[in-house]
């Protein structure tokens, strides 16, 4: 099977509705589509952004393929003026999106697209599909490695939702926070190195017996010299026999704490906290102080609090189903909605208010201030493009926010007690990338940087304290005025 287009990633009504669009005159109304969530899983304070990079790939794809093509999901003579149309369209409009590894908050956009309506329209699925996938993993890694000071490992392939899921899924926990990655295609597609050792398998295929276990650590040592060594030791029984046939094929094998390229074991079932500590006393009584101990077993950031506030000896962790899969919060809630045609702001209406969107081209601020002798984000402020707010902001005047729902709470910022950044940059101009190209560590620096701007209260796991994140008056005000005349049409709407 040929490399499949992921531009066609997409759900059919994407189709319908631009058959219809075409035919009614409407295909070059410049839309502006705005992909943001509204509410991050878990009771997180905010999520974390990874995908983008594959999303512009994505829109690169869009008109790449011929007439035929479209026959096998748009078939038939109606179809036939709308299948030509498609074949020959390209993307040609502007996206800015937020950096991969920003942290951002619920109904910020994450993404903006503003194109012909059309063209706007057909890549909604696909870009969900990566955003919604990358950011419940990263926001999930993240969540992890917030957990514990020490590495952690992400090794989810084998239970992640297939290759693609795999492959970018590791990709998204290696910028939230994980420290590496077992997935070889992630490795090879960012420069980074994968890495791995044995399975129990390995120690297995020796026969099943204290001597095989002893044979499979001392041939794995000899065949992986000037590698990190990490020996399974739980195949049979950890502290009666696994340890010390590790401490044995270490020594037989001249490997001590002076081996420049580290060594260790593995623990993966049992009681981590007791196991770790018990191992370590066996470890240190043997002189091997630098023997480090790496814990896997379903963990999770929960498990791993646990186990760290139980006093347990563990180095680093592996991470696999809980990341890879976003386990406890699978599905990412990010959504794609129209809020301006042809310069006219719309907004989608719900009995649901949490549905209620943002209309409107949107740009969001986020305001640093010295606190403590260190830059602290301190808000996060979403407006209409060049309104009144946002003026003031790049010009670096004295500025008010109120929180949407409740005027008593406010703050304000004088002039010169604060700096600014826009989390929207442009990445895609008249159809063409214009964003620079970041590697993965790249991706990671900034994520870490980023995080380590927000207050420990807001970084923690439980019960974080709420960032503010406000809008400018000028876009709660149209938000307002358009409910207020649509709810007063609904209320006059009658049909005999």
């Amino acid at each position: 099977m040929k490399n499949l287009n992921w531009a066609y990633c997409s759900d059919k009504y994407q189709y319908t509705m631009g058959k219809s669009f075409l035919e009614t005159g409407k295909k070059d109304k410049t839309a502006v589509f705005n992909m943001f969530y509204r509410v991050a899983p878990e009771n997180n304070n905010w999520a974390v952004a990874s995908g983008t990079e594959e999303v512009i790939q994505m829109i690169e794809g869009i008109g790449k393929e011929n007439a035929d093509f479209y026959e096998k999901f748009l078939p038939g003579d109606d179809y036939k003026e709308f299948r030509e149309y498609l074949a020959g369209m390209k993307f040609t409009g502007n996206v800015y999106a937020v950096r991969e590894g920003e942290i951002v908050f619920p109904n910020q956009p994450v993404i903006t697209v503003e194109a012909p309506l059309i063209q706007a329209q057909v890549i909604e699925t696909p870009i969900l599909c990566i955003m919604n996938h990358q950011m419940a993993v990263a926001t999930k890694a993240s969540r992890v490695c917030r957990a514990t000071d020490r590495p952690v490992s992400e090794f989810g392939s084998r239970r992640a939702h297939g290759p693609w899921a795999a492959t970018y899924g590791a990709k998204a926990a290696i910028i939230a926070g994980c420290a590496s990655s077992s997935n070889i295609l992630a490795g090879i597609l960012n420069g980074v190195p994968s890495t791995g050792t044995m399975a129990h398998s390995y120690v297995t295929s020796y026969g099943s017996s204290v001597e095989g276990e002893h044979r499979a650590f001392v041939d794995y040592i000899n065949t992986h010299r000037g590698e990190n060594l990490i020996l399974l030791i739980d195949t049979y029984d950890t502290l009666k026999c696994g340890v010390l046939n590790a401490i044995r094929a270490f020594r037989e094998c001249g490997i001590d704490d002076s081996y420049p390229y580290g060594y260790g074991i593995r623990l993966d079932s049992g009681d981590l906290t007791y196991l770790s500590i018990k191992v370590r006393d066996i470890l240190d009584n043997h002189g091997m102080r630098g023997c480090k101990i790496f814990a896997t077993n379903g963990l999770d950031e929960y498990l791993i609090s646990d186990l760290e506030r139980q006093g347990a000896r563990i180095d680093s962790y592996g991470v696999g189903d809980a990341i890879a899969t976003s386990k406890a919060a699978p599905c990412f809630g990010n959504v794609y909605k129209l809020v301006q045609l042809d310069g006219e702001p719309v907004l989608k209406r719900s009995e649901d208010t949490i549905k209620l969107i943002n209309p409107g081209f949107q740009i969001t601020y986020r305001i640093v201030v010295k606190e403590d002798g260190a830059e602290r984000n301190k808000a996060d402020v979403t407006c209409l493009r060049g309104d009144a707010l946002s003026k003031k902001i790049e010009a670096g005047a004295e500025f008010t926010i109120r929180d949407e729902r409740d005027a008593y709470k406010n703050k304000t910022f004088p002039a010169g007690s604060y700096t600014w950044r826009t989390l929207q940059l442009q990445v895609v101009k008249d159809g063409r990338r214009c964003a620079p190209a970041h590697t993965l560590m790249e991706k990671k620096a900034f994520y870490n940087d980023t995080l380590a701007h927000f207050s420990p209260s807001e970084r923690r796991l439980i019960n974080p304290h709420y960032y503010k994140v406000d809008i400018s008056d000028a876009l709660y005000d149209t938000k307002m005025s358009i409910l207020s005349r649509l709810n007063k049409e609904i209320a006059e709407f009658k049909i005999d």
